[in-house]
């Protein structure tokens, strides 16, 4: 005797928000009787932490701190024990997306978010109990939160010019003298960005002495773990793209443009125990592999 289960969800998105019902249906594939001790469904959302590997060492002390954080943790019957026929039975659900409460009220829902250090994630799992002769069957099924849109915030345009006398050289007394000469400008057109809609902005070459070799727009996201008495702080490359290959020519704007990838960024979050921010960062290659890069800390928004 086989039997599966498996959860369809009717928003083919799977993308919900707080406050609206998940509704659809466990379906139970068999090819005899199923007898069974309940089938149940879990709806859970959790925020998992950890520290970095080159801090590990440092924080072992702390590491207990960094369990699991509860969003959402919902559970309800949808078969009492009983026998389910042969063939394709289909049980549907409905379950209210609210966060968890609890004594000090307890975090609102978050975004989904999945990174290296924190992860936010939230899914559905249906059990079905058996006798001991019999494996209990079990499946999940992801599912995505998001904030409602809000009206979007006044841009905030950034401008700068990078040249030798603009960069930190390393903190050696000569090594700015190493440096070639160059004088770049670039712009974005708003540092506070909807998570639907591309950054933007340009990039002009106006002078430089020695060939160039690319240019790159680099997306970064800053994740800090812990708290006050123990915390790292870590960035890793969400995706960079190039938006020059090669010498350039003088004073010609370059479109910047970049679409934000989905689950790999969320809206800038700061909680208790965490934070995720980002940064983008426009970095300028030269002929001898030599890297020059100017950062700009940006937020991101759920806006129209």
């Amino acid at each position: 005797m086989s039997a599966s289960l498996t959860i369809n969800l009717k928003r083919a998105s799977k993308v919900y928000h707080e406050g609206e019902t998940i509704a659809g249906v466990v379906v139970v594939e068999s090819s005899s009787d199923v007898r069974h001790d309940g089938l149940t469904l879990l709806m859970e959302g959790s925020v998992s932490l950890q520290f970095s590997s080159k801090n590990v060492g440092i924080l072992d002390a702390f590491s207990s701190n960094l369990k699991p954080i509860n969003l959402v943790q919902t559970s309800v019957e949808l078969a009492a024990p009983g026998k389910i026929p042969v063939g394709v039975t289909e049980i549907p659900f409905e379950m209210p997306l609210r966060a968890r409460t609890s004594a000090a009220g307890g975090p609102a829902l978050l975004e989904s978010y999945h990174g290296v250090f924190v992860n936010i994630m939230y899914a559905l799992r249906a059990n079905m109990k058996r006798s001991f002769l019999n494996k209990p069957l079990n499946t999940s099924c992801q599912f995505f939160v998001q904030y409602r849109h809000q009206e979007p915030p006044p841009p905030k345009p950034v401008r700068c010019e990078i040249s030798p006398t603009s960069i930190r050289a390393g903190g050696a007394a000569g090594a700015r003298a190493l440096l070639p000469h160059f004088q770049i400008y670039a712009e974005i057109d708003s540092t506070v960005c909807a998570l639907d809609r591309p950054l933007t902005g340009k990039i002009r070459v106006d002078e430089c002495s020695v060939p160039i070799k690319s240019i790159e727009l680099q997306l970064v996201r800053v994740e800090t773990c812990g708290s006050a008495d123990a915390y790292t702080r870590d960035a890793t490359e969400i995706q960079n793209i190039q938006v020059g290959d090669g010498e350039q020519l003088r004073a010609r704007d370059v479109p910047l443009y970049m679409v934000l990838p989905r689950l790999f960024t969320c809206p800038t979050t700061t909680t208790h125990n965490f934070k995720i921010e980002f940064e983008l960062n426009i970095a300028v290659i030269f002929e001898d592999d030599y890297l020059v890069t100017e950062n700009f800390p940006i937020l991101l928004l759920r806006s129209r």
